[in-house]
């Protein structure tokens, strides 16, 4: 059925749909929307057989999910910037006990200084913890992912983050196609964990290991993620045979085939890449891109084959490993080892900072010249860097470098020593 809905309500919709039988609940922005509307879902009665938990932090949301999903309950949570880094250790927890939670990261910007806008950071923080990562592009994929997300969670025995970027799909309202409960229950199977803390039956879980077997046991949660590279497109086919559309996968092409630049992203940014592609093409210039679904496991195979045939690729991040750079540059480079062409990592979006057609369109003018930098930072303000790093080296009590870029722009009213 089609509607006009706001992201993150058509997420909490189609979270409603895969029955979850364990919620487990803290607000923080951006995400905030989708733990509500399946909370007011359960009030109603709408969404039944569901227990909604309230719980006082981030961490406690994940712990609880834990101890659901470790006693046989399908299990749900959501969280944003720095509540997933106040879960941290629950999220390694979660992915080392083998446990098929399914998580919404509403992707946001990590503090300090404080941001509460779109970017990667607090997603990529969390890559190596074990966790699958899909990344949306739409709102559209945004609610057919966590479908999905269930039915691989609980194949594998291994939790999945599916990551949507905040504000601008969380809170964006677009048309959706909205399933059907009979076409979720075709494709999502009950919940039969692999694992259940059973009194009749007691067993331990999350007991000390030591050197003589943490090895495998870390190797064998690898060999999941590895297993999940074939077991996601088999799981998008069947989504496109039962739902009438595609959604999710490893990665994507767009007009890539005969590219000779083909530009690498994740997410929504995916969307205005594809108008200024577009606008290019239309000027005769042979570019196009891949966006990335599935960022872990990381698609190096697929991601190889996609861009060998291109001249360069510019990555496109929306978030910046301080002091090297790129993140997901440094898997592309690993998909294209002995591969010689021009690679770009260009840094966008920080904060939440406007992606705009023009500075693409420049952008990739200039990669086609390569005439970019290994690392670029786009619409980067150099006068405004120029005159901080000024400042620090003329005054040793230099103070916080964030407020004075802030008075510098004129954003706080006073004055720069």
């Amino acid at each position: 059925m089609l509607k006009q809905i706001e992201g993150s309500r058509a997420v909490a919709e189609a979270i409603a749909l895969c029955r979850p039988q364990v919620i487990c609940a803290y607000p923080i922005t951006p995400q905030t929307h989708i733990v509500e509307g399946v909370g007011e879902m359960v009030k109603s009665g709408e969404l039944t057989n569901c227990e909604f938990i309230n719980v006082e932090s981030e961490f406690a949301a994940l712990s609880v999910a834990i101890g659901a999903s470790a006693a046989g309950a399908r299990t749900y949570t959501a969280t944003s910037s720095q509540g997933l880094l106040f879960m941290a250790e629950a999220v390694y927890n979660a992915s080392g006990l083998g446990l098929p939670i399914v998580m919404t990261i509403g992707t946001r910007a990590i503090g300090a200084p404080i941001n509460i806008w779109n970017d990667h950071s607090d997603s990529m923080s969390m890559r190596d913890a074990g966790w699958i990562q899909l990344f949306a592009e739409t709102n559209q994929e945004a609610l057919d992912l966590h479908i999905q997300a269930f039915r691989l969670a609980e194949e594998l025995s291994c939790p999945v983050m599916v990551c949507m970027d905040g504000f601008i799909l969380t809170h964006a309202y677009d048309r959706v196609d909205m399933p059907t409960q009979a076409q979720v229950d075709a494709y999502l199977p009950p919940f039969e964990p692999r694992q259940v803390l059973d009194p009749s039956e007691p067993v331990t879980i999350g007991a000390m290991v030591g050197p003589e077997a943490f090895t495998e046991v870390r190797y064998l949660a690898h060999h999941k993620q590895l297993r999940a590279l074939a077991l996601i497109p088999k799981l998008s086919a069947e989504f496109v045979a039962q739902f009438g559309r595609e959604s999710g996968g490893l990665v994507r092409t767009y007009r890539s085939d005969d590219a000779e630049t083909i530009v690498v992203a994740l997410g929504s940014v995916i969307g205005t890449v594809k108008e200024v592609i577009d606008a290019m093409r239309d000027d005769g210039i042979a570019i196009g891109c891949v966006s990335i679904c599935s960022f872990r496991p990381f698609p190096l195979a697929v991601l190889r084959e996609a861009l060998e045939r291109a001249k360069r690729v510019v990555v496109l991040e929306k978030c910046l490993a301080v002091g090297l750079g790129g993140i997901v540059s440094d898997g592309v480079r690993k998909a294209l080892s002995g591969i010689m062409l021009k690679g770009y990592t260009v840094i966008a979006g920080l904060g939440g900072r406007a992606i705009t057609m023009s500075s693409l369109r420049q952008l990739f003018d200039d990669a086609r010249a390569d005439e970019l930098e290994q690392v670029t930072f786009l619409d980067l303000n150099a006068d405004i860097v120029a005159g901080e790093l000024e400042r620090e080296t003329t005054l040793r009590r230099s103070g916080p470098t964030a407020e004075a870029i802030l008075r510098r722009l004129g954003t706080v009213a006073s004055r720069i020593a």
